[in-house]
């Protein structure tokens, strides 16, 4: 059985906001009536939502737009909407995900303007539009039924915006502080391009960011800021969502390399042991021919970003190198269990590889190796019977 899932990349090219994500998610497929009747359990009166298909620059999105009857404008702590969440109807992990995100902007605030977490009063995102951007998100995410966000790198502004608390710098300092950790890149535009509200969102409820993930896309959803751009830029956010397929290892993986003149390649063999040791994925020594005509390797190892330090370590200390390349890349590995087949020799250890083509097992050098020796019998005699049995066969380790 193919273990998938459904994945989601956000596409922030035009930064991103609250009212940009559920326009987004809304165009994607989220129906407005399911919304309505998920806020409404909320208990917070006062409010309609309505939604239009508007132009931007040169493509269409959805405008969410949200009319507020409330009287005056509530500053709300964090306590007073964690209550609204408590009492509501919500499922739990619609609760569970908003309640991530107004705390995340909880603590943001507070370290922003040396205070606790408790004394924290929301301005802007205290608000009942802030609160239906927040739980509309989560009710958007849990009906779409996506399991993973993934959101790309987030531009930074320059200027000033106007807020409660007066001008302040963009972008503006809780985003600084919620996005810590996270990729940015700077911009010439003078205007807010990524709010509070949007980085709480993408920091609670995104589970990596970077590049778009490897999926098979399904949907596309582009939600409208409210302001044009003043270049002239399509002021979107954009949404894709897709079938992931779910592997125990690493699709993001570092790449070590370096070229050696003066090793003896004899040494690699227990290189590579204390490499697989330390974590390492793969390993491969390449002879080249290097500068000045003088034969040479290059040594390439693969790992997780997790254990790539540790393998640089015993690189430069297991060889002659004094310096090292490296780099970040993205792979797709097929879905695999380990197992065993039994078989006319015995048990034999396997794999179950699930292919675009269909489910095939591969045969574990060691084992057959181990059974030709002891039998007497050609190590390509092991392999076939096995590469005979079916799928049906394949015994999963418990």
């Amino acid at each position: 059985m193919t273990d998938r899932y459904t994945v989601a990349y956000l596409d922030c090219f035009a930064g991103i906001s609250g009212d940009m994500l559920l326009g987004a998610l809304i165009d994607a497929g989220l129906p407005i009536a399911v919304l309505e009747e998920q806020l409404a359990s909320l208990a917070l009166a006062g409010f309609s939502l309505s939604c239009r298909e508007r132009q931007t620059g040169a493509l269409r999105g959805t405008l969410l737009e949200i009319e507020i009857n409330e009287t005056g404008h509530p500053h709300r702590s964090l306590a007073d909407i964690l209550a609204i969440l408590e009492r509501s109807k919500l499922p739990e992990p619609t609760r569970r995900r908003a309640t991530e995100v107004f705390r995340t902007l909880a603590e943001a605030e507070a370290k922003v303007h040396g205070c606790a977490v408790e004394a924290v009063h929301f301005h802007e995102v205290g608000g009942m539009d802030a609160i239906i951007d927040i739980v509309g998100a989560a009710i958007g995410i849990a009906h779409l039924g996506i399991d993973r966000l993934i959101c790309s790198p987030l531009p930074m502004p320059r200027g000033w915006v106007s807020c409660a608390h007066g001008r302040l710098p963009l972008p503006a300092p809780a985003v600084c502080e919620i996005l810590t950790g996270v990729p940015v890149y700077g911009t010439d535009f003078d205007r807010e391009l990524v709010t509070p509200t949007g980085a709480a969102l993408v920091k609670a409820l995104c589970a990596g960011f970077g590049p778009m993930p490897p999926m098979v896309v399904g949907k596309v959803g582009y939600g409208c800021g409210k302001r044009e751009q003043n270049n002239g830029q399509p002021n979107l956010l954009r949404l894709i969502i897709g079938q992931g397929q779910r592997v125990n290892e690493a699709q993001s993986v570092e790449v070590i390399e370096t070229h050696l003149d003066d090793w003896s390649p004899e040494g690699f063999p227990y290189l590579a042991e204390q490499l697989f040791e330390a974590g390492a994925l793969d390993v491969a020594l390449i002879p080249i021919q290097m500068k000045k005509g003088r034969p040479g390797f290059l040594l390439r190892v693969i790992g997780d970003a997790a254990v790539a330090f540790g393998l640089k370590q015993l690189i430069l200390t297991e060889t002659t190198a004094i310096g090292l390349r490296f780099r970040s890349e993205q792979r797709l590995t097929l879905p695999r269990r380990g197992g065993w087949v039994e078989t006319i020799y015995g048990r034999v250890r396997a794999k179950r590889i699930e292919t675009p083509a269909g489910i095939h097992l591969t045969p574990e050098y060691e084992d057959c190796r181990r059974i030709a020796q002891a039998r007497k019998i050609p190590l390509r005699a092991v392999y076939d019977v096995v590469r005979t049995t079916g799928p049906e066969d394949f015994n999963e380790d418990a």
